[in-house]
């Protein structure tokens, strides 16, 4: 059944649309790999339903849906939806009451959404006058931190601050290698790089994440935000699919003797590169002090090659300050640390939500509490 709204119908996807689903969610301006179908499907093998919704001129949106315990209705997410597409905020606005609009005729009680749109650009104020309202992130940041690529790989570098682009050239002359798990990898982008035999084996691919998620958790528990880190499975299950359908690269940087020095996912999408997970083993930081700018700019000359536009370095905003951090702040030294690659702040719209239903909204969310302290 498809419901409209202004000059849409919207309708859950044919096989025919879900078919190339992809080009319209993460191939396009401002795409994003959580819009992806192979998204959609990961988020399904974990207890969520995914809406693949189309519109009836091409557009594509997905939504993510739990219902509540023992009530019925439920509510839904559209991570980091819906994609701008290139079109202007106050239409990307009208897509996502649109979408609201449909899921709740299939009795979802609340949505909200995050789509990756400029502050500058009004969004908010769209969405406003459409009945959402700022509410918190349910990612990790609001905001990010963006480099301007262009297209000379050696003008890019000179871009870089002195003394990352000095360690980034004591690392290479440390010989230190850059393995590269990616679907996509070719001739033409892979310089610098080593393909490892059985990179995208099921076998080879899970042992160099599983070891990379423990690095990870060293990580997460030294800068305390080991809560947002998924299980290890979970991560398994996002990161091999992902990288097996070329919407993301894993890149790790090993010493001359094979032991793991740094490693970083990344996601592809639209006209940027994103710098994801990320972790380094800090026992060996002294003896190779270069390794994580390494991978970052490894990171970018994919990027360049590619084709895109931007080396997205992630956000450095935490809950208590949805701004750029100032010096003093903990965070003000992650974000000077990418500024010296030429990150640029970009502030983002942030997470909206808009209530179809209050009273069963309320009431989901305290029986869904319920039930969690339930399954312990």
């Amino acid at each position: 059944m498809g419901t409209s709204r202004g000059a849409w119908t919207v309708h859950e996807a044919t096989a025919d649309e879900l078919a190339d689903w992809d080009a319209h969610t993460v191939d396009v301006p401002g795409g994003d790999v959580f819009q992806s179908r192979e998204y959609g499907e990961y988020r399904s093998r974990h207890g969520w339903r995914p809406h693949f919704l189309a519109f009836d001129d091409g557009f594509r949106a997905l939504a993510i849906s739990r219902p509540w315990p023992w009530i019925g209705g439920g509510g839904a997410y559209i991570p980091r939806g819906p994609v701008s597409a290139g079109e202007p905020a106050e239409r990307t606005a009208d897509r996502l009451r649109a979408a609201a609009d449909w899921l709740a005729a299939h009795r979802i009680d609340v949505v909200s959404a995050d789509s990756e749109v400029l502050a500058e650009s009004e969004y908010p104020a769209f969405l406003a006058a459409r009945g959402f309202r700022q509410i918190e992130e349910i990612q990790v940041a609001r905001h990010r931190v963006g480099v301007p690529l262009g297209t000379d790989e050696a003008a890019q570098l000179a871009l870089i601050g002195q003394t990352s682009r000095n360690l980034i050239r004591r690392a290479e002359r440390q010989d230190v290698r850059v393995l590269r798990f990616d679907a996509r990898a070719s001739e033409a982008t892979n310089d610098g790089f080593e393909i490892p035999d059985g990179a995208l084996q099921p076998a080879g691919l899970e042992a160099a994440l599983r070891g990379f998620y423990v690095a990870l958790e060293v990580t997460a528990d030294r800068r305390g935000f080991r809560g947002l880190l998924y299980n290890v499975n979970t991560f398994l299950d996002w990161s091999m699919h992902a990288i097996t359908a070329g919407l993301a690269i894993y890149l790790e940087v090993r010493a001359p003797d094979g032991r793991m020095l740094a490693g970083a996912l990344f996601h592809r999408h639209g006209e940027r590169l994103t710098y994801g997970y990320a972790a380094d083993v800090f026992e060996l930081r002294d003896e190779f002090p270069g390794a994580v700018r390494l991978l970052i700019w490894r990171g970018m000359q994919i990027a360049m090659r590619e084709g895109r536009r931007e080396m997205d370095l992630g956000g450095v905003d935490t809950p208590a300050a949805r701004r750029k951090p100032v010096p003093g702040e903990e965070m003000h030294g992650l974000l000077a640390f990418k500024e010296a690659f030429g990150g640029k702040w970009v502030e983002q719209s942030g997470n909206h939500e808009w209530v179809a239903r209050p009273w069963r909204y309320a009431a989901g969310r305290v029986l869904a509490a319920v039930a969690r302290r339930v399954r312990r």
